[in-house]
């Protein structure tokens, strides 16, 4: 490709504030690849704390994505759910369909280490869930669910929903979904799963996944929790304190609590799949179009210094809040 090549990024520059800058993109080397974005995708919880300046200064070097520019906490090019098309690089990879770990921007040049082909069967809008996607998998390797278990989820985000989504699968598995928030039923439905209010959540369930990233969502996963339940914790609480009642339930029943991060390919797959298996994977699981329910509201690129801190914010009152805001590019 002839001649300098330019493209647009949306950088958080402040406290609640953004803007898309240009820059000038280099010839992608052996091994690269330039894609031009069709879709990306805005992972609310991750990208708040980023956008308010919120990531704590102990976790800078572990909360920053694989192809982010500037540094905590502002200005910063954060993101990790593009989806486009490869215009320049090796022959055999031009014209595919490629999901990257790249921040919000029209144009960029990636390593292919960090691109995955998007399957034929999966439109660009829902492939961007498949940074999601890949952590709800490693949480249902990490829990390894087993036919006839009593299962809850609690929290019903993208990540939450997901992995009920997945664990639901499973042959025989009770499983119910629990949150707060009775928008997130019509959803849970489309996706085939009942949704309750925390306080109607069942007891004696055996496996329970807590990704509601609130104190409060733990403590019903306590509260839940059977004889030597195990509740795989996938939210991340940053530098907050989370006081749980560590006492009956949790004591007398032998309940376990372990986490689950993406960073590492869960235990029991370790060593049998790579990073890249574990993402081509999830893509493949992005095939069944009830995942759609997931994905929205669409929003213009262009439009992101003005959208973003709402399509960021709580829901207003008697609506429901945004799960994956979808970032289209012209």
């Amino acid at each position: 490709m002839n001649g300098a090549l330019t493209a647009t990024a949306f950088w958080t520059t402040g406290p609640g504030q953004g803007a898309i800058h240009g820059e000038t993109l280099r010839v992608p080397g052996p091994g690269e690849v330039l894609v031009r974005t069709m879709a990306s995708g805005i992972s609310r919880g991750t990208e708040r704390l980023v956008f308010h300046g919120g990531v704590p200064e102990s976790e800078w070097a572990r909360m920053r994505a694989p192809l982010q520019s500037g540094d905590f906490p502002f200005p910063v090019k954060y993101g990790y759910a593009a989806v486009g098309v490869v215009e320049d690089g090796p022959e055999d990879w031009l014209g595919a369909r490629v999901f990257c770990l790249h921040p919000h921007q029209d144009r960029f040049v990636a390593p292919l280490s960090l691109c995955a082909r998007v399957p034929d069967n999966v439109p660009e809008w829902r492939a961007v869930l498949a940074a999601n996607m890949e952590t709800a998998l490693n949480v249902a390797w990490d829990a390894q669910p087993m036919a006839g278990e009593r299962a809850l989820v609690v929290g019903a985000g993208v990540v939450g929903l997901l992995c009920a989504w997945l664990i639901s699968r499973f042959p025989a598995v009770e499983l119910v979904v629990a949150d707060p928030d009775p928008s997130r039923a019509a959803v849970a439905k489309a996706l085939g799963l009942r949704l309750v209010a925390p306080a109607e959540a069942p007891g004696g369930r055996d496996l329970i996944v807590h990704a509601s990233g609130n104190p409060e969502g733990l403590r019903t996963a306590i509260r839940c929790a059977g004889f030597e339940a195990r509740i795989i914790e996938a939210s991340w609480f940053g530098d907050k304190e989370c006081a749980l009642p560590l006492g009956g339930t949790f004591h007398a029943g032998r309940v376990s609590i372990r986490s689950s991060q993406v960073g590492q390919v869960a235990g029991p797959m370790r060593g049998r799949r790579t990073h890249a298996e574990r993402l081509a994977l999830a893509l493949r699981l992005l095939s069944d179009p009830a995942l759609d329910a997931l994905c929205g509201p669409m929003v213009a690129f262009r439009e992101l210094p003005r959208a973003m801190a709402g399509l960021l914010g709580d829901a207003a009152e008697g609506g429901a809040a945004p799960l994956l805001p979808v970032v289209t590019y012209e």
